[in-house]
């Protein structure tokens, strides 16, 4: 696989030797007492009355320090993920919803992964700690971004570059370095002046296969690198143009798959542009226009012992995403308006080894092309000093189309044409005699299209055997309450939810016998059923003395079929965290409790098309250190172990082993999570 190789092993002595130079730090006459930063362990709700969560990607958290969006993701409370038994490139829920139910969106935009049953899925082409800030909106409780999702919004977000007259550079790097053969290298620097800039995004994580508790491998290795180039003009401080472009590749091996993934790639292509301050009504105009194309390949043969039979599958889809929105501002109101677009084709190719025909010698062929036009409206209207609502309408226009030769063979009807209506209300208050408590309750509602995966991936929609004329649109309803609470040292937070689905689109998971071979198989069969949502993520905290502190958080989601009267599966089961620390200027220490119940609400062989309920789980608790010393101004270093007990434990997401290795598992086999994991990441600014 093609990497860079400017910033491997010779960032990591560069680091080192800068950390150490007297040259570095030789204009600073007098020790400058630096904050060490703090590992972050549960991201909790902070804006919006704890509507919104917003984190920094920059910060090392724990476990160990994440190498993509769905690894980070797991540290915010209210989001767990189905892993396929690779060390990376795990599929993140929320609340128990999965897939297109959460919206991924990078700078505005959205990268879409290729692979059939989401081996590639969105976040796996997001390196966490390139970006300055992600956002979670929980719920159906914005309109600002095409197709919403129903169950939350995460951006992960970049912001433009500010440089002054006496510096015109600055920068970041870090080393990590952990067990099983763990190595990160992470660099961020950009150039400039006041007028024009230009950053540099680039990254390379690498790690061995892990081992669990008991000390057996599970197969899991990675390599993966990510670049991205950034050219930036600000002419003035209300205008900013950004040019964007980036490359990426990366292979896994799965321990849950029948193949493991050879290559990742990513390209993109992006120009944003942002005016503010237009007129005393006009606030901010913003536009941006981005492509990106994945190409993916998932075979048994490239990371793992050759079978007798090859097989391989190449998958790609290129996406182009547009969007112009207007904010304006009058009186007690703020109106954001805008219109956005979405096209991608999928295409694929592939080989089952009987040809003797490489998939890199076959065309590929475009099996579904997607279509979508949408407009929205936010309103924001201030109704005193204490008390403000929030609103907003969108409309969609959706059109897909199948592309398949056995479509067109069969004489089916190849095009879906959709409008799709959301929108929400939301009251907040700040309480006028205490400033520091926050309510809000809002209502929102969101009818999603069946994405690609809903689509395309199952045998069969509603028991007809052409799946794409047979699904229905997902319509959710749900209330959305909470509140946040900080008086002296005592600080508390809660999210609530409650929500009815129509259609809710399952996945079932039948056994099906091969009349050549007679060997029996499971196939994704996808459904509408009627579904019922409720539950809660809650936190509180206290600050015991100016050096020791501690909070507690818990999240739980519950959902039951209604038309069968089943629990919904893949739902995470109760979890709370612990968090003590220990906090002094240069150092501090930090332990990690994390309490995971049992699972026993599970419905058998059903899930989503990455993995399905197969037996009820066992709870367990594992426990993790940390601690971070600010060597000099800017420069820290922060260790931690993981699992600190070497504790044996399954998570309850857990896709099925796969016999394909000479070391895997059986394919009625949950495989187990990482063992006892040490590591240590070294920053620094400049």
């Amino acid at each position: 696989m093609a990497q860079p190789k400017f910033f491997l092993q010779p960032l990591a002595a560069a680091i080192c030797v800068a950390c150490y130079s007297p040259v570095v730090f030789a204009e600073t006459p007098t020790p400058v007492q630096s904050l060490a930063p703090i590992v972050m362990t549960a991201h909790q709700g902070n804006d919006a009355n704890g509507l919104i969560v917003r984190a920094d990607p920059k910060q090392p958290i724990q476990p160990i320090p994440a190498t993509d969006g769905a690894d980070y993701l797991q540290s915010i409370v209210g989001f767990s993920a189905v892993n396929s038994g690779a060390g990376t490139n795990g599929d993140v829920t929320f609340r128990g919803m999965f897939g297109s139910r959460i919206k991924i969106l990078t700078d505005g935009t959205e990268n879409l992964g290729a692979c059939p049953s989401r081996m590639d899925s969105p976040t796996s082409y997001i390196s966490p700690e390139s970006y300055d800030q992600i956002s979670v909106i929980k719920g159906p409780q914005t309109v600002q971004y095409a197709n919403t999702g129903s169950a939350a919004t995460v951006i992960f977000e970049r912001t433009p570059e500010k440089f002054t007259e006496d510096k015109h550079y600055r920068g970041q790097a870090s080393v990590l370095m952990g067990s099983f053969g763990r190595l990160d290298h992470n660099l961020e620097t950009a150039i400039g002046d006041e007028h024009k800039y230009i950053r540099l995004n680039a990254n390379r994580s690498v790690s061995d296969s892990y081992k669990d508790g008991d000390g057996n491998k599970v197969p899991s290795d990675w390599e993966r690198w990510n670049a991205d180039l950034a050219l930036g003009w600000t002419p003035d401080e209300n205008t900013w143009v950004e040019l964007t472009g980036g490359k990426a590749d990366g292979e896994a091996v799965y321990a849950g798959r029948a193949m493991d993934g050879s290559k990742f790639a990513r390209e993109s292509l992006g120009l944003r542009v942002e005016k503010k301050n237009i007129t005393d009504v006009i606030k901010k105009l913003e536009a941006q226009v981005n492509y990106n194309f994945n190409d993916h390949v998932m075979d048994n043969y490239s990371l793992r012992p050759e079978p007798m039979m090859k097989m391989a599958t190449n998958v790609a889809r290129k996406t182009l995403n547009a969007r112009m929105a207007i904010t304006s501002e009058w009186d007690k109101v703020q109106l954001v308006a805008g219109i956005d677009s979405q096209n991608n084709e999928h295409s694929i190719r592939k080989t089952d080894g009987k040809t003797g025909i490489g998939y890199q010698d076959q065309p590929r062929m475009t099996d579904m092309k997607f279509q979508s036009v949408g407009g929205f409206g936010e309103v924001t209207y201030h109704l005193d000093d204490e008390n403000r609502m929030v609103t907003g309408v969108r409309l969609d226009q959706v059109n897909v189309k199948d592309e398949r030769q056995d479509s067109i063979n069969n004489g089916y009807n190849r095009k879906l044409d959709k409008t799709l209506a959301s929108g929400f209300i939301r009251f907040e208050n700040t309480h006028p005699d205490h400033d520091d408590g926050k309510t809000y309750i809002g209502l929102g509602y969101v009818k999603r299209m069946p994405d690609y995966w809903e689509l395309f991936s199952p045998k069969s929609g509603n028991g007809n055997i052409n799946t794409f004329n047979n699904i229905d649109t997902e319509k959710t309803l749900q209330l959305d309450a909470g509140y946040q609470h900080q008086h002296g040292g005592f600080n508390s937070w809660a999210s609530v939810y409650a929500g009815i689905v129509d259609d809710y689109i399952l996945t079932n998971y039948v056994e099906v016998k091969d009349p050549m071979t007679s060997k029996v198989s499971l196939e994704a069969r996808t459904r509408n059923v009627d579904a019922v949502i409720a539950g809660a993520e809650a936190g509180m905290g206290y600050q015991f003395t100016d050096a020791i502190q501690a909070d507690v958080s818990a999240m739980y989601a519950w959902g039951e079929n209604t038309t069968n009267n089943t629990p919904l599966p893949q739902i995470s089961p109760l979890e709370a965290r612990v968090n003590l620390r220990y906090v002094q200027d240069k150092y501090n220490f930090g332990l990690l409790w994390r309490v995971v119940d049992d699972q026993n609400r599970i419905s058998q062989n059903e899930g989503n098309i990455v993995g399905y309920d197969v037996k009820k789980s066992a709870g367990f608790s594992t426990l993790s250190l940390n601690g971070t010393y600010s060597l000099a101004q800017d420069v820290d270093l922060s260790v931690g172990v993981d699992n600190v007990l070497n504790k044996t434990y399954t998570e309850h997401l857990n896709k099925m082993g796969n016999a394909g290795f000479g070391d895997g598992f059986a394919s009625d086999q949950q495989f187990n999570n990482t063992g006892r994991n040490y590591w240590a990441r070294l920053s620094m600014k400049f």
